[in-house]
C-alpha cells in the first residue's frame, strides 16, 4: 500500500494499525509522535488506528538532553 511519511511517499506491506507502522519503520514506541491525515493519534490508540492507503503521517521522534 502507498502511504506518505513526512511528506515522502513510501511503499509499506504488512502493516494494518500505527502501532505496525512505528515498528515497521523501526522507532522505539514511547519515544515517538505520530499525526495521522492532520489529526494526532495519543499513543494509546495506535494499535486501533488503521493504516489505510493514501494515508498521510508525520513522525516525530523525541530526543532527551539537557
Amino acid at each position: 500500500m502507498r502511504i506518505y511519511i513526512n511528506g515522502e511517499e513510501r511503499s509499506v506491506e504488512g502493516v494494518s494499525n500505527v502501532a505496525d507502522l512505528v515498528v515497521h519503520l523501526g522507532l522505539e514506541t514511547r519515544k515517538v509522535g505520530v499525526e495521522r491525515n492532520l489529526e494526532v493519534v495519543p499513543r494509546s490508540l495506535h494499535a486501533a488506528t488503521p493504516v489505510i492507503e493514501g494515508d498521510r503521517f508525520e513522525i516525530v521522534t523525541f530526543i532527551g538532553g539537557g
